[in-house]
Protein backbone atom coordinates (compact mmCIF):
# COMPACT_ATOMS: atom_id res chain seq x y z
CA UNK A 1 0.00 0.00 0.00
CA UNK A 2 1.37 3.28 -0.73
CA UNK A 3 1.03 5.84 2.15
CA UNK A 4 -0.14 9.58 0.71
CA UNK A 5 1.98 12.22 1.14
CA UNK A 6 1.51 15.06 3.81
CA UNK A 7 0.72 18.11 2.44
CA UNK A 8 2.29 21.26 4.01
CA UNK A 9 1.65 25.09 4.25
CA UNK A 10 4.50 27.05 5.17
CA UNK A 11 4.01 30.25 7.40
CA UNK A 12 7.26 31.84 7.55
CA UNK A 13 8.92 29.83 5.02
CA UNK A 14 12.39 32.36 4.06
CA UNK A 15 13.28 32.06 8.15
CA UNK A 16 14.95 29.80 9.96
CA UNK A 17 12.49 27.34 10.72
CA UNK A 18 11.16 27.34 7.17
CA UNK A 19 14.32 26.80 5.11
CA UNK A 20 14.88 23.87 7.65
CA UNK A 21 11.31 22.78 7.00
CA UNK A 22 12.11 22.70 2.73
CA UNK A 23 15.23 21.02 3.24
CA UNK A 24 13.47 18.17 5.35
CA UNK A 25 10.68 18.57 2.23
CA UNK A 26 13.61 18.42 -0.66
CA UNK A 27 15.34 15.26 1.61
CA UNK A 28 11.92 13.58 1.64
CA UNK A 29 9.98 14.20 -1.73
CA UNK A 30 7.51 10.65 -1.09
CA UNK A 31 6.90 11.69 1.93
CA UNK A 32 5.97 15.45 1.75
CA UNK A 33 4.65 18.55 -0.54
CA UNK A 34 4.31 21.75 -0.27
CA UNK A 35 0.74 23.84 -1.28
CA UNK A 36 1.43 27.07 0.11
CA UNK A 37 4.45 29.01 1.18
CA UNK A 38 3.84 32.44 3.42
CA UNK A 39 6.40 34.83 3.53
CA UNK A 40 7.75 38.28 4.64
CA UNK A 41 9.29 40.77 2.22
CA UNK A 42 12.72 38.68 1.33
CA UNK A 43 11.11 37.89 -2.17
CA UNK A 44 14.25 36.87 -3.66
CA UNK A 45 14.54 33.88 -1.46
CA UNK A 46 10.82 33.12 -1.95
CA UNK A 47 11.46 33.16 -5.84
CA UNK A 48 13.83 30.62 -5.89
CA UNK A 49 11.46 28.64 -2.86
CA UNK A 50 8.62 28.78 -5.57
CA UNK A 51 10.89 27.44 -8.64
CA UNK A 52 11.79 24.47 -6.84
CA UNK A 53 8.65 23.57 -4.90
CA UNK A 54 5.94 24.51 -7.04
CA UNK A 55 3.33 25.64 -4.30
CA UNK A 56 -0.26 26.67 -5.06
CA UNK A 57 -0.61 29.48 -3.29
CA UNK A 58 2.10 31.85 -2.61
CA UNK A 59 1.25 34.79 0.33
CA UNK A 60 3.70 37.93 1.39
CA UNK A 61 3.70 40.49 3.89
CA UNK A 62 2.51 43.50 1.60
CA UNK A 63 1.60 45.22 -1.16
CA UNK A 64 5.15 46.43 -2.77
CA UNK A 65 6.35 42.70 -1.29
CA UNK A 66 3.56 41.31 -4.09
CA UNK A 67 4.84 43.77 -6.73
CA UNK A 68 8.63 43.10 -5.98
CA UNK A 69 7.43 39.01 -6.30
CA UNK A 70 5.02 39.56 -9.59
CA UNK A 71 8.51 41.31 -11.11
CA UNK A 72 10.63 38.35 -10.41
CA UNK A 73 8.50 36.31 -11.66
CA UNK A 74 8.17 37.61 -14.92
CA UNK A 75 4.58 38.79 -14.24
CA UNK A 76 1.41 37.88 -15.66
CA UNK A 77 3.08 34.93 -17.81
CA UNK A 78 5.56 33.66 -15.35
CA UNK A 79 2.49 33.43 -12.90
CA UNK A 80 0.74 31.48 -15.32
CA UNK A 81 3.89 29.14 -15.94
CA UNK A 82 3.69 28.23 -12.13
CA UNK A 83 0.47 27.63 -11.88
CA UNK A 84 0.07 30.13 -8.01
CA UNK A 85 -2.05 32.50 -6.69
CA UNK A 86 -0.13 35.51 -5.45
CA UNK A 87 -1.42 37.15 -2.23
CA UNK A 88 -0.81 39.31 0.61
CA UNK A 89 -1.28 40.77 3.74
CA UNK A 90 -3.16 39.52 6.92
CA UNK A 91 -5.51 37.87 4.63
CA UNK A 92 -3.71 36.42 2.28
CA UNK A 93 -1.65 34.64 5.87
CA UNK A 94 -5.22 33.11 6.06
CA UNK A 95 -5.73 31.80 2.77
CA UNK A 96 -2.56 30.05 3.28
CA UNK A 97 -2.80 28.24 6.91
CA UNK A 98 -6.59 27.51 5.73
CA UNK A 99 -6.26 26.07 2.40
CA UNK A 100 -8.20 23.13 1.53
CA UNK A 101 -6.13 20.17 1.22
CA UNK A 102 -3.56 20.70 3.63
CA UNK A 103 -2.63 18.65 6.29
CA UNK A 104 -0.09 20.45 8.66
CA UNK A 105 0.63 23.91 8.92
CA UNK A 106 3.92 25.04 10.00
CA UNK A 107 3.72 28.11 12.02
CA UNK A 108 6.88 29.68 11.92
CA UNK A 109 6.07 33.73 11.07
CA UNK A 110 8.04 35.52 13.54
CA UNK A 111 6.27 37.53 16.14
CA UNK A 112 3.09 38.50 17.17
CA UNK A 113 1.55 38.41 13.40
CA UNK A 114 1.65 34.51 13.31
CA UNK A 115 -1.66 34.70 16.00
CA UNK A 116 -4.19 35.26 12.94
CA UNK A 117 -3.26 32.92 10.44
CA UNK A 118 -2.59 30.35 13.49
CA UNK A 119 -5.58 30.57 14.64
CA UNK A 120 -7.28 30.57 11.28
CA UNK A 121 -5.72 27.42 11.04
CA UNK A 122 -6.71 25.59 14.74
CA UNK A 123 -10.19 26.61 13.46
CA UNK A 124 -10.11 24.96 10.10
CA UNK A 125 -9.31 21.63 12.49
CA UNK A 126 -5.50 21.01 11.03
CA UNK A 127 -2.72 19.54 12.80
CA UNK A 128 -0.44 22.62 13.03
CA UNK A 129 3.36 22.18 13.67
CA UNK A 130 4.00 25.59 15.60
CA UNK A 131 7.00 27.33 15.91
CA UNK A 132 5.40 30.55 16.87
CA UNK A 133 5.71 31.08 20.17
CA UNK A 134 4.31 33.84 20.56
CA UNK A 135 0.54 32.13 19.56
CA UNK A 136 0.63 31.24 23.15
CA UNK A 137 2.61 33.31 24.86
CA UNK A 138 -0.07 36.56 24.14
CA UNK A 139 -3.06 34.42 23.75
CA UNK A 140 -2.74 30.67 25.32
CA UNK A 141 -5.48 30.42 27.17
CA UNK A 142 -7.79 31.83 24.07
CA UNK A 143 -5.87 29.53 21.55
CA UNK A 144 -5.66 26.07 23.80
CA UNK A 145 -9.83 26.78 24.07
CA UNK A 146 -10.22 26.81 20.17
CA UNK A 147 -7.74 23.60 19.63
CA UNK A 148 -10.27 21.79 22.48
CA UNK A 149 -13.44 23.39 20.18
CA UNK A 150 -12.22 22.58 16.70
CA UNK A 151 -10.63 19.51 17.33
CA UNK A 152 -6.99 20.97 16.04
CA UNK A 153 -3.88 19.45 16.95
CA UNK A 154 -0.87 21.57 17.91
CA UNK A 155 2.27 19.65 18.09
CA UNK A 156 5.48 21.82 19.04
CA UNK A 157 8.37 23.21 16.84
CA UNK A 158 10.74 24.61 20.07
CA UNK A 159 13.21 21.84 20.65
CA UNK A 160 12.50 22.42 24.36
CA UNK A 161 8.51 21.89 24.32
CA UNK A 162 9.16 18.82 21.66
CA UNK A 163 11.37 17.09 24.01
CA UNK A 164 8.66 17.25 27.23
CA UNK A 165 6.04 16.58 24.26
CA UNK A 166 8.35 13.34 23.37
CA UNK A 167 9.08 12.30 26.81
CA UNK A 168 5.08 12.50 27.90
CA UNK A 169 4.11 10.80 25.31
CA UNK A 170 2.55 7.38 26.74
CA UNK A 171 2.67 9.07 30.56
CA UNK A 172 -0.38 10.15 32.18
CA UNK A 173 -0.54 13.86 33.16
CA UNK A 174 -1.31 13.41 36.78
CA UNK A 175 1.86 11.45 36.69
CA UNK A 176 4.17 14.15 36.15
CA UNK A 177 5.96 16.22 38.89
CA UNK A 178 7.42 18.95 37.38
CA UNK A 179 8.74 19.67 33.17
CA UNK A 180 12.51 21.40 32.97
CA UNK A 181 13.24 22.81 30.31
CA UNK A 182 16.95 23.34 29.74
CA UNK A 183 18.44 26.83 28.53
CA UNK A 184 21.85 27.08 26.89
CA UNK A 185 22.91 30.44 28.82
CA UNK A 186 23.24 31.96 25.29
CA UNK A 187 26.22 33.75 23.76
CA UNK A 188 27.33 35.64 26.73
CA UNK A 189 27.14 33.00 29.43
CA UNK A 190 30.57 33.33 30.08
CA UNK A 191 30.95 36.67 29.98
CA UNK A 192 31.96 38.57 33.40
CA UNK A 193 28.33 40.82 34.47
CA UNK A 194 30.55 44.00 34.77
CA UNK A 195 31.05 43.07 31.13
CA UNK A 196 27.52 42.79 29.78
CA UNK A 197 26.32 46.53 29.51
CA UNK A 198 29.04 47.54 26.57
CA UNK A 199 28.38 43.94 24.49
CA UNK A 200 28.22 44.48 21.06
CA UNK A 201 24.63 42.91 19.11
CA UNK A 202 27.71 40.76 17.24
CA UNK A 203 28.71 39.65 20.24
CA UNK A 204 25.29 38.54 21.72
CA UNK A 205 24.46 37.13 18.01
CA UNK A 206 27.25 34.75 18.39
CA UNK A 207 25.30 31.85 20.35
CA UNK A 208 27.42 28.70 20.44
CA UNK A 209 25.79 26.12 19.76
CA UNK A 210 22.00 27.05 17.59
CA UNK A 211 21.63 29.13 14.56
CA UNK A 212 18.31 30.69 15.09
CA UNK A 213 17.25 34.19 13.85
CA UNK A 214 18.27 37.13 15.35
CA UNK A 215 15.83 38.11 18.08
CA UNK A 216 15.97 34.79 19.28
CA UNK A 217 19.34 35.01 19.41
CA UNK A 218 18.94 37.82 21.18
CA UNK A 219 16.29 36.63 23.95
CA UNK A 220 18.56 33.17 24.32
CA UNK A 221 21.58 35.69 25.86
CA UNK A 222 19.03 37.62 28.08
CA UNK A 223 17.12 34.14 28.73
CA UNK A 224 14.03 35.72 27.67
CA UNK A 225 13.86 33.22 25.15
CA UNK A 226 13.19 30.59 28.08
CA UNK A 227 10.60 33.11 30.22
CA UNK A 228 8.52 32.91 27.00
CA UNK A 229 8.78 29.12 26.93
CA UNK A 230 7.70 28.90 30.35
CA UNK A 231 4.59 30.45 29.55
CA UNK A 232 4.23 28.67 26.51
CA UNK A 233 4.89 25.51 28.70
CA UNK A 234 2.17 26.57 30.76
CA UNK A 235 -0.55 26.74 28.35
CA UNK A 236 0.96 23.82 26.17
CA UNK A 237 0.98 21.36 28.95
CA UNK A 238 -1.75 22.53 30.97
CA UNK A 239 0.61 22.72 34.05
CA UNK A 240 0.42 25.55 36.61
CA UNK A 241 3.88 27.42 37.22
CA UNK A 242 5.13 25.84 40.03
CA UNK A 243 5.39 22.44 37.58
CA UNK A 244 7.87 24.26 35.84
CA UNK A 245 11.90 24.82 36.18
CA UNK A 246 14.28 25.97 34.05
CA UNK A 247 18.37 24.80 34.57
CA UNK A 248 21.42 25.95 32.47
CA UNK A 249 22.87 23.10 30.30
CA UNK A 250 25.28 24.97 27.80
CA UNK A 251 26.16 21.60 26.23
CA UNK A 252 22.44 21.94 24.75
CA UNK A 253 22.82 17.79 24.24
CA UNK A 254 19.39 17.12 26.48
CA UNK A 255 16.90 19.65 25.18
CA UNK A 256 14.43 19.10 28.37
CA UNK A 257 13.16 16.50 30.89
CA UNK A 258 10.38 15.33 32.04
CA UNK A 259 10.03 14.21 36.30
CA UNK A 260 7.43 12.00 36.66
CA UNK A 261 5.62 11.02 41.07
CA UNK A 262 8.08 8.11 41.22
CA UNK A 263 11.45 10.15 41.46
CA UNK A 264 11.99 8.98 37.41
CA UNK A 265 13.54 12.13 35.18
CA UNK A 266 12.69 10.79 31.03
CA UNK A 267 15.23 13.48 28.85
CA UNK A 268 14.52 13.95 25.26
CA UNK A 269 18.52 14.54 23.53
CA UNK A 270 20.08 14.92 20.21
CA UNK A 271 22.28 17.33 18.84
CA UNK A 272 21.46 20.45 18.31
CA UNK A 273 19.48 21.29 15.00
CA UNK A 274 16.08 22.46 14.45
CA UNK A 275 15.44 19.88 11.76
CA UNK A 276 15.11 17.50 14.78
CA UNK A 277 11.61 18.43 16.45
CA UNK A 278 10.68 20.10 12.76
CA UNK A 279 10.55 16.65 11.42
CA UNK A 280 9.03 15.02 14.25
CA UNK A 281 6.36 17.60 14.21
CA UNK A 282 5.24 17.24 10.33
CA UNK A 283 6.21 13.59 10.19
CA UNK A 284 4.35 12.60 13.50
CA UNK A 285 3.10 10.00 14.47
CA UNK A 286 5.83 8.93 12.08
CA UNK A 287 9.28 9.50 12.48
CA UNK A 288 11.45 11.16 9.44
CA UNK A 289 14.52 8.93 8.88
CA UNK A 290 17.81 10.42 8.96
CA UNK A 291 16.28 13.73 9.64
CA UNK A 292 19.57 14.90 11.22
CA UNK A 293 23.22 14.20 12.58
CA UNK A 294 23.03 11.32 14.56
CA UNK A 295 24.25 12.57 18.45
CA UNK A 296 27.96 11.28 19.44
CA UNK A 297 27.79 10.41 22.96
CA UNK A 298 31.55 9.41 23.51
CA UNK A 299 33.64 12.15 25.44
CA UNK A 300 30.30 13.83 25.75
CA UNK A 301 30.11 16.09 28.76
CA UNK A 302 26.65 16.92 30.47
CA UNK A 303 26.83 19.84 33.10
CA UNK A 304 23.53 21.43 35.03
CA UNK A 305 23.49 24.44 36.94
CA UNK A 306 21.12 26.65 38.63
CA UNK A 307 20.08 30.18 36.27
CA UNK A 308 21.69 32.95 37.52
CA UNK A 309 18.59 35.48 38.56
CA UNK A 310 21.65 38.55 38.63
CA UNK A 311 22.84 37.71 35.19
CA UNK A 312 19.17 36.49 33.26
CA UNK A 313 16.55 39.22 35.08
CA UNK A 314 14.12 38.53 31.95
CA UNK A 315 13.16 34.82 33.37
CA UNK A 316 11.55 35.97 36.75
CA UNK A 317 9.68 39.36 34.84
CA UNK A 318 8.22 36.56 32.10
CA UNK A 319 7.16 34.45 35.37
CA UNK A 320 5.33 37.24 36.55
CA UNK A 321 3.89 38.38 33.72
CA UNK A 322 2.11 35.34 33.42
CA UNK A 323 1.13 35.27 36.83
CA UNK A 324 -0.40 38.82 36.25
CA UNK A 325 -2.25 36.92 33.18
CA UNK A 326 -4.84 38.84 30.71
CA UNK A 327 -2.83 41.16 29.00
CA UNK A 328 0.41 40.85 30.69
CA UNK A 329 2.16 38.29 28.59
CA UNK A 330 1.09 40.04 25.46
CA UNK A 331 3.09 43.37 26.64
CA UNK A 332 6.14 41.48 27.69
CA UNK A 333 6.28 40.29 24.18
CA UNK A 334 6.03 42.78 22.16
CA UNK A 335 7.79 45.50 24.69
CA UNK A 336 11.02 42.52 24.14
CA UNK A 337 10.64 42.49 20.54
CA UNK A 338 10.71 46.24 20.42
CA UNK A 339 13.87 46.57 22.54
CA UNK A 340 15.61 43.93 21.12
CA UNK A 341 15.38 45.85 17.63
CA UNK A 342 16.67 49.12 19.53
CA UNK A 343 19.54 46.71 20.56
CA UNK A 344 20.50 45.36 17.34
CA UNK A 345 20.19 48.90 15.93
CA UNK A 346 22.46 50.28 18.58
CA UNK A 347 19.86 52.54 20.21
CA UNK A 348 20.21 50.76 23.46
CA UNK A 349 22.42 48.91 26.01
CA UNK A 350 22.61 45.13 25.97
CA UNK A 351 21.29 45.62 30.01
CA UNK A 352 18.55 47.65 28.92
CA UNK A 353 16.35 45.23 26.91
CA UNK A 354 15.14 43.55 30.27
CA UNK A 355 14.97 47.03 31.69
CA UNK A 356 12.96 48.68 29.15
CA UNK A 357 10.62 45.56 29.22
CA UNK A 358 10.35 45.90 32.78
CA UNK A 359 9.31 49.53 32.54
CA UNK A 360 6.58 48.93 30.29
CA UNK A 361 4.89 46.10 31.80
CA UNK A 362 5.05 48.54 35.03
CA UNK A 363 3.01 51.11 33.28
CA UNK A 364 0.64 48.83 31.90
CA UNK A 365 -2.74 47.82 33.75
CA UNK A 366 -3.85 44.61 32.90
CA UNK A 367 -6.87 43.64 31.33
CA UNK A 368 -8.58 40.15 30.52
CA UNK A 369 -7.90 38.41 27.21
CA UNK A 370 -11.02 37.29 25.74
CA UNK A 371 -10.78 38.29 21.50
CA UNK A 372 -7.88 38.69 18.56
CA UNK A 373 -8.68 42.64 19.23
CA UNK A 374 -7.82 42.62 22.84
CA UNK A 375 -4.24 41.03 22.30
CA UNK A 376 -3.85 43.10 19.52
CA UNK A 377 -4.78 46.10 21.28
CA UNK A 378 -2.10 44.93 24.32
CA UNK A 379 0.82 44.27 21.58
CA UNK A 380 0.10 47.50 20.25
CA UNK A 381 0.32 49.42 22.96
CA UNK A 382 3.63 48.22 24.50
CA UNK A 383 5.13 48.95 21.29
CA UNK A 384 4.15 52.38 21.26
CA UNK A 385 4.90 52.37 25.01
CA UNK A 386 8.51 50.61 24.29
CA UNK A 387 9.19 53.20 21.60
CA UNK A 388 8.62 56.26 23.71
CA UNK A 389 10.60 55.27 26.98
CA UNK A 390 13.41 54.65 24.15
CA UNK A 391 13.27 57.35 22.53
CA UNK A 392 12.55 59.55 25.68
CA UNK A 393 14.21 57.95 28.07
CA UNK A 394 17.59 57.27 25.71
CA UNK A 395 20.07 58.68 28.07
CA UNK A 396 18.94 55.88 31.19
CA UNK A 397 18.84 52.87 28.54
CA UNK A 398 22.43 53.61 26.97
Amino acid sequence: MIKKKKILSILGSTGSIGVNTLELVRRNPDKFRVKALCAGSNVRKLATQIKEFSPALVSVKDEASLKALKKILGRGAGQRAYKITLLCGEEGAKKAATMAGVDTVVSAIVGAAGLVPTLAAIKKGRVVALANKETLVIAGEMVMKAVRKYGAKLIPVDSEHSAVYQAMKGHKKKDVKRIILTASGGALRSLPLSKLKNVTPAQALKHPNWDMGERITIDSATLMNKGLEVIEARWLFGLNLDKIDVVVHPESTIHSMVEFCDGSIMAQMGSSDMKGPISYAIGFPERVQGAKDPLTLSGKLLSFKDVDEKRYPALNLACHALTLGGSAPAVLNAADEVAVSAFLKGRIAFTSIVKVVEDVLKEHKVVKVKTIKDVISADGWARVEATRLIKTESKRYK
